[in-house]
């Protein structure tokens, strides 16, 4: 049992500093174990969010690059109608003008009879 090349040990075998010149490490515990595959699957979730709000901040670059596209399209559309407002109501101030178009957006998403009684 003293051989260099012996397979077979006792107990307490090879855990003083002095054998073969190095200390043996001690087996971890079942709860450190746990712990070890807990982190590890908490770092794999952790990259798949990263991946994930990658994608989304990619997707919402693409959608505000697109509202922006329409921004010329919404100015042409305002000064048409500013025009015809001009040219339908003749005279009219601005600040008239202003209060009618912030009349018809806030009923623009509902039809509500103003004739109805309540």
């Amino acid at each position: 049992m003293d051989t260099v090349g012996s397979t077979i040990s006792t107990p307490g075998e090879g855990l003083s500093p002095s054998a073969h010149g190095a200390q043996s490490l001690p087996e971890k515990s079942y709860f450190e174990k746990q712990r070890d595959a807990l982190v590890a699957e908490i770092a794999v979730s952790l990259e798949h969010v990263l991946s994930n709000m990658n994608t989304l901040n990619r997707s919402l670059e693409g959608a505000i690059a697109v509202g922006k596209e329409f921004e010329s399209v919404s100015t042409l559309w305002s000064t048409f109608y500013d025009g015809m407002a001009h040219e339908n109501h003749g005279d009219v101030d601005e600040e008239e003008l202003d209060e009618e178009r912030m009349e018809a957006e806030d009923g623009a998403g509902v039809n509500v009879d103003k004739n109805a009684v309540a």
